[in-house]
């Protein structure tokens, strides 16, 4: 009998995880500019509920955490969308428009990455940090619970491995919220007369599990792309431009990265990004075309590898581009521009599906590279906004009085692109879990749709819940002004950018820097590929220059300890099984650190503080002696455990599991 997969238990079950991590993350994301990725989480609450059920499977719990996914992604939208409000030009979050931009951008970001699936995770070997992870989990409660064609003794080993991963993750995280112990290192010095640098070093378990996944070459690259970062460009900034009289070392060095580095990784971002897509059109190309031929003889394929059909995808397809094109159209026939209207639709619909398109491929392989979690989500955004913000400035010449509502229009468009972003970010990583699990591509579309769904109607109502409660930083019509509003850093950020190039005063040259940057990489990365030598992808370069040093040091460092633990694992008597020690240790990593998120989030809302079980204050001198003294303990001991294991006898896996 053939497990239950698509069943409305599941959809609703799924559904209704999606609206409570939806609005933790909305949240989250406006307070301190992070999200948390809610799919394993997800599975594991999944796994706790469905177990009464004795008809329940891996499959069933499988899609459950797909449907939650959603909300880790689509919650990104608050990137873009606080924009309208930021620039004055929304008092609040209007139901329909905004359930609407979130349901069509997000649908498009299902369908797009349809013909990407075979490309990128079939055929591919991008690492999928976060689905490998999530398959592992879920793989481990099938087999504790016993189900067909599972090892029990392998799967309570597995269990030890990521309950232990979990432990330790959960652990340090709830340390770090306590204040006794530092979650990180941050420092700022000098470098001769003018030039300065700085560090900021994350102590966490989980970016440290997603390096043991992605492997040596990825992190070798992010390694790369901090030296490019904080070795070179951030000193070469700072002495070209020496700190004004009474600003302090660390606030000047703080400003030069964020205003002018992140945009040389913004730039490489997009090189490397094009060119990626470039070597990817065949197999995409191949993909499209085997998706088409799979539908034809559906009654011969394999339901592992079957898709919603080519038919519905153009349906579906033209509906959700028609609700966009109606958006574009009513918001644009509100503004100053009206008599423009039509032709600024005209110049949306194809801006959405084409650059909606390539972004999703973008985002699917960056997902694949390094994570859902990790992938720059805000620098496609700044990318997005900027190309769609130049194209307005070309057709419609903008005048003192009409840039304001030339600037909410391409916040208004960017927002059901960045929808579209957000999903497919995600979208690969649950496909890639599915395949693990040997799920249908199918029904876990579907199921991605009704997550889309949820999380679309929730994303308004918590919106418009915080603008009333705190407001947002720069916005003094939101209703409320509050002594700390919500600080929207990427939302702030990207509404700069668009009124920058509609006001024709932004700076391009840190962009085209890090474009020439990019294809210096590009360059690096094929010579390296031709002396056979470790490749250094240029996207995963980019990332490293974009994204803070506190998200990706520790990547760098799992990346490094995995590549020893590999050779080590070689080694042992059982080498698959000490492979498979290391990656379920990894996504126990991410699964206590995930889940901790969850909570944390949970309480920051209910009891409306920053640090909800901090115990000391934040100036508590020996927390940052502790937070080292506690992450390299926890990495000694956890490492120790599986070399441990993984030097016992084949026969002795069933046997205890703690030692």
């Amino acid at each position: 009998m053939k497990p239950r997969e698509l069943t409305v238990r599941g959809l609703v079950l799924g559904a209704l995880i999606t609206s409570l991590f939806t609005a933790a993350n909305v949240y989250l994301g406006l307070k301190v500019g992070l999200t948390f990725a809610s799919s394993i989480p997800a599975a594991v609450i999944s796994m706790a509920v469905l177990s009464g059920f004795k008809d329940s499977s891996i499959l069933e719990n499988n899609i459950v955490q797909t449907v939650a996914s959603a909300a880790g992604t689509l919650s990104a939208i608050i990137f873009v969308l606080p924009g309208l409000v930021i620039v004055g030009w929304w008092t609040g979050f209007p139901f329909w428009q905004s359930f609407l931009i979130c349901l069509s951008g997000g649908v498009l970001g299902v369908l797009f990455t349809i013909p990407l699936r075979r490309a990128l995770v079939t055929t591919s070997d991008l690492p999928y940090p976060e689905g490998v992870a999530a398959a592992e989990v879920l793989k481990v409660g099938s087999g504790t619970r016993g189900e067909a064609g599972t090892d029990a003794g392998e799967s309570r080993e597995g269990l030890v491995a990521v309950i232990l991963g979990s432990i330790a993750s959960a652990g340090l995280a709830i340390l770090t919220g306590t204040r006794i112990v530092a979650g990180g290192l941050t420092g700022f010095f000098s470098l001769g007369a003018t030039a300065s640098s700085g560090y900021d070093v994350a102590w966490s378990l989980a970016l440290l599990g997603a390096g043991q996944l992605v492997g040596l070459s990825v992190g070798m690259a992010m390694l790369v792309g901090l030296v490019i970062s904080w070795g070179i460009s951030v000193p070469i900034l700072t002495s070209l431009q020496p700190a004004a009289a009474g600003v302090t070392i660390a606030a000047h060095t703080a400003a030069i990265w964020r205003t002018q580095v992140r945009f040389i990784g913004a730039g490489a971002i997009g090189i490397a990004a094009i060119y990626t897509l470039a070597r990817l059109a065949k197999p995409v190309v191949a993909g499209l075309m085997s998706t088409l031929l799979a539908s034809r003889v559906a009654a011969a394929t394999d339901d592992r590898d079957r898709d919603i059909s080519p038919a519905w995808i153009v349906v579906i397809a033209a509906v959700c581009t028609a609700i966009a094109g109606w958006l574009t159209f009513t918001f644009a026939r509100s503004t100053v521009l009206a008599h423009d209207a039509t032709m600024l639709t005209w110049i949306a619909v194809p801006f959405i599906l084409i650059v909606g398109f390539i972004i999703a491929g973008i985002c699917g392989y960056m997902a694949g590279l390094i994570g859902s979690s990790n992938s720059p989500l805000s620098g496609v955004g700044i990318l997005s906004i900027v190309i769609c913000a130049s194209i307005l400035v070309i057709a419609v010449r903008p005048s003192p009085d009409t840039r304001a509502a030339l600037v909410a229009i391409a916040l208004f468009v960017t927002s059901i692109v960045f929808a579209c972003a957000a999903i497919s970010n995600d979208n690969l990583q649950d496909l890639k879990t599915g395949q693990l699990v040997g799920a249908s591509p199918k029904r876990q579309q579907i199921a991605l749709i009704v997550g889309v769904a949820a999380g679309a109607a929730v994303i308004p109502w918590v919106l418009n819940l915080l603008a009333r409660a705190y407001g947002f930083a720069g916005a003094a019509n939101v209703g409320v002004v509050t002594p700390n509003p919500l600080p929207a850093p990427q939302a702030v950020l990207i509404s700069a950018l668009a009124r920058g190039v509609i006001g024709g005063n932004l700076d391009w040259k840190m962009i085209g820097i890090g474009a020439l940057v990019g294809v210096g990489l590009i360059v690096l990365d094929e010579a390296l590929g031709m002396a056979h030598k470790l490749r250094i992808p240029p996207l995963a370069v980019g990332i490293g220059i974009y994204l803070p040093m506190s998200a990706t040091f520790a990547v760098v460092v799992g990346a490094v300890l995995s590549h020893w633990y590999g050779r080590r694992a070689r080694t042992a008597p059982d080498p698959e099984r000490a492979a498979r020690l290391g990656t379920l240790v990894a996504s126990g990593l991410i699964v206590g650190e995930s889940v901790g998120g969850v909570v944390n989030a949970a309480l920051i809302v209910s009891l409306s503080t920053d640090a909800p079980i901090a115990l000391v204050s934040e100036t508590f001198r020996f927390a940052p002696w502790l937070g080292v003294i506690t992450f390299v303990g926890a990495v000694v001991w956890l490492y120790g455990w599986m070399l441990r294991r993984s030097a016992a006898a084949p026969e002795a896996v069933g046997a205890g599991g703690g030692g």
